[in-house]
């Protein structure tokens, strides 16, 4: 049998990549994506407001036009094939190019419009971004933003996967697709509700901490994003039972504000409930653990307009910005 010419191959490979491109139906594209992101073709039918069997078969005319296997699942097993995994990478990409065209479309080629998706952990408060965020949005009024707010791995999962642009949240283990810049530190104190038998009492020292009970977040452990906090905890011997662990600060600080225990919040994020006696800080008065929260985003993450505008400023200031002035709280001068 005679070879076949290889310009001959070239050419009935570019036909067969026309070909997919003009026949492939993209809403195909866009029910897969949603398929990965809720994790079930059930929940990704009430997520489009289309039956169980219409998102099936979606999926198999998919895997049927590009000859690929993109998912294995069962009653009770869902996984994505690496087939799966890059095509939804690529998916991510492609929307956040439809995202950028609006931008495009202005006549305006000097003013930036679109939207920049940020991932947050749920206790970020930082007067930093709060001012760069107005200074930036009297410069770039048609940039709009949104935001989720969830745990740290989360927020990481969201950048990971081209959902946020960004991701503002603490980290313990640098992931290699990631890349880091220090935004922001923040001291953790010891606090207690009104209920609680140390609440406006100046106790010395840890001594009378070290069997009460505690409540604390899902990373207050030596491998986690709180690795500080339990050093400290380890280092004074406070075992006294947990009883109650969140990844939101605003259960933990429901908790401890209910009497449950005492427990570690950020010292200038709840400095107003402080002093609405609402809080009681407990030792260490001094030096307490620092933990440092980063600005995260996706090393390979194509990037539209507004958000590489947004990005590029953000990190021009922290870069102006000695790291004194976006530690929280602010240290006294003597």
């Amino acid at each position: 049998m005679p070879e076949k010419d290889p310009q001959t191959v070239r050419l009935r490979a570019a036909q067969v990549r026309r070909r997919f491109v003009w026949e492939i139906d993209w809403n195909l594209l866009r029910t897969f994506t949603v398929i990965v992101q809720e994790g079930s073709l059930t929940a990704a039918g009430e997520k489009l407001s289309l039956s169980q069997p219409t998102i099936s078969n979606a999926l198999r005319r998919l895997e049927e036009h590009i000859v690929c296997h993109l998912i294995d699942r069962s009653s009770s097993y869902f996984r994505i094939t690496p087939a799966g995994e890059k095509l939804y990478e690529e998916c991510m990409a492609m929307f956040a190019i439809v995202a950028g065209l609006p931008e495009l479309m202005e006549k305006d080629r000097n003013q930036i419009s679109g939207q920049v998706d940020m991932a947050f952990a749920s206790h970020v408060e930082c007067p930093f971004l709060d001012t760069f965020l107005a200074d930036f949005h009297k410069t770039n009024p048609h940039i709009t933003f949104s935001t989720t707010v969830s745990s740290s791995r989360a927020s990481a999962e969201a950048v990971l996967n081209n959902e946020a642009a960004l991701g503002v949240f603490l980290t313990q283990e640098k992931l290699d697709d990631l890349e880091y810049t220090l935004l922001y530190r923040e001291h953790f104190g010891f606090f207690c509700g009104p209920t609680h038998p140390l609440f406006q009492q100046r106790i010395s020292n840890f001594d009378e901490l070290r069997r009460l009970d505690y409540v604390s977040f899902k990373t207050d452990e030596l491998s986690g994003a709180l690795a500080p906090v339990a050093a400290l905890r380890k280092q004074e011997q406070l075992r006294g039972k947990i009883v109650g662990q969140f990844t939101n600060l605003e259960e933990v600080k429901r908790l401890i504000k209910a009497g449950f225990g005492f427990g570690p919040l950020p010292i200038h994020v709840v400095a107003p409930d402080v002093e609405a006696r609402q809080l009681w800080q407990l030792p260490p008065y001094k030096n307490p653990p620092s933990v440092d929260v980063y600005l995260v985003i996706k090393r390979t993450a194509r990037r539209t307009r507004a958000q590489s505008a947004f990005l590029e400023a953000l990190l021009t200031a922290i870069e102006a910005t000695p790291l004194e002035g976006r530690t929280y709280p602010q240290p006294v001068e003597a």
